[in-house]
């Protein structure tokens, strides 16, 4: 695994943490439109399960996810500070922990460091040929 690859992951996690919350407030949605409905007609024999019974359920089945990986993003940064604070460079570590624990662009990272674009793409690649990635990362 690359330096830049294993930087990355937080992102990827944070990602996929942000697509569950949206699948969460979507079945949130679904659930609040389930109705029922009363009629004096009678009954299907067979057992049907509630469509918001249904929801209720993938919706705590799916937060427990994210709570997991909410877990693991956490203890995912705090192996990455770790790295990054190993870089000798301290510009060096800013620019890194912008870019991949903060996840801003390059354009907000110019911005904040006071540097031209070119010299954060520059100081980037100075950064990522100082990050020792942990061993057992690098197997895979």
């Amino acid at each position: 695994m690359t330096a830049k690859e294993y930087l990355d992951q937080a992102y990827r996690l944070d990602q996929r943490i942000d697509s569950k919350l949206s699948q969460v407030s979507s079945l949130n949605d679904l659930a609040l439109k389930c109705t029922s409905t009363i009629t004096g007609m009678p009954r299907n024999p067979s057992p049907s399960v509630s469509s918001m019974e249904v929801a209720i359920c993938k919706i705590v089945d799916l937060e427990d996810e994210i709570n997991h990986d909410i877990d693991a993003l956490v203890d995912l940064k705090r192996e990455i500070v770790d790295v990054i604070k190993k870089v000798d460079n301290i510009e060096c570590q800013t620019l890194l922990e912008l870019r991949y624990l903060c996840f801003k662009t390059w354009e907000e990272i110019a911005v904040e460091m006071n540097y031209c674009i070119d010299n954060v793409y520059k100081l980037h690649r100075k950064a990522l040929s100082k990050v020792k990635v942990p061993e057992e990362k690098t197997v895979q």
